[in-house]
């Protein structure tokens, strides 16, 4: 075996969890002031609970518990059903939303180890029976906070480029390409890019490949 697939082996296996631990304690210590910041903020213009919390599935399609600012507002119908989210997401929790800061409890996630800083993002648990074969091997990684599909479109692309790009990740799994990902982010994230999909708060539900 030659060095360079020697060294991309110990990055998947032993350093890219250390790395995750270091960089997630260093951002929530640095962070922490935001975090109090935004607590009282969405505790004030949204209510509680400020944390929502959804189970996902993770490595090898465990369901974890996922952490995220809540974003969006409790309003219903005259039945008592939630309004679309792309109506209930505003103000406050809409610009949240715009900077990616509702992603920051995520850091507790992956110092937990249920994420990585950088992999596919986990989806819906419903959606596991919805994925064909290679769609599947998205779960043979840690999901992350950030991943090659929010770097090359996030939700203003299709489910089928998602997944292309989640597989490819996946098979091409190294330092530079996950430290090539946290640079695209951060611009990404600058220039506010491929927040939602047209006329949607996030993206329309996958419905399976037929």
């Amino acid at each position: 075996m030659n060095t360079s697939l020697c060294m991309n082996s110990f990055y998947r296996s032993k350093l890219k969890r250390w790395i995750d631990i270091f960089i997630s304690v260093l951002l929530i210590i640095i962070s922490s002031p935001l975090f109090i910041l935004l607590y009282l903020i969405i505790r004030l213009t949204l209510g509680k609970p400020v944390i929502f919390k959804q189970e996902r599935p993770g490595l090898n399609e465990k369901i974890f518990t996922l952490y995220k600012f809540r974003t969006m507002t409790d309003e219903r119908d005259e039945n008592g059903n939630l309004l679309p989210d792309e109506i209930r997401l505003k103000g406050v929790g809409k610009l949240i939303r715009s900077l990616s800061l509702d992603e920051l409890p995520q850091l507790f996630n992956v110092l937990k180890g249920d994420m990585s800083l950088v992999g596919p993002r986990p989806l819906l648990v419903e959606y596991l029976p919805l994925y064909n074969e290679r769609q599947r091997k998205r779960h043979l990684v840690r999901p992350g906070i950030t991943g090659l599909a929010q770097v090359m479109g996030r939700n203003a692309i299709s489910w089928k480029e998602k997944f292309e790009y989640d597989v490819y990740y996946v098979e091409n799994l190294s330092f530079w390409l996950d430290m090539k990902i946290l640079l695209l982010t951060f611009l990404k994230v600058i220039k506010r890019e491929g927040i939602s999909q047209k006329g949607k708060a996030t993206m329309e539900k996958f419905n399976g490949n037929n």
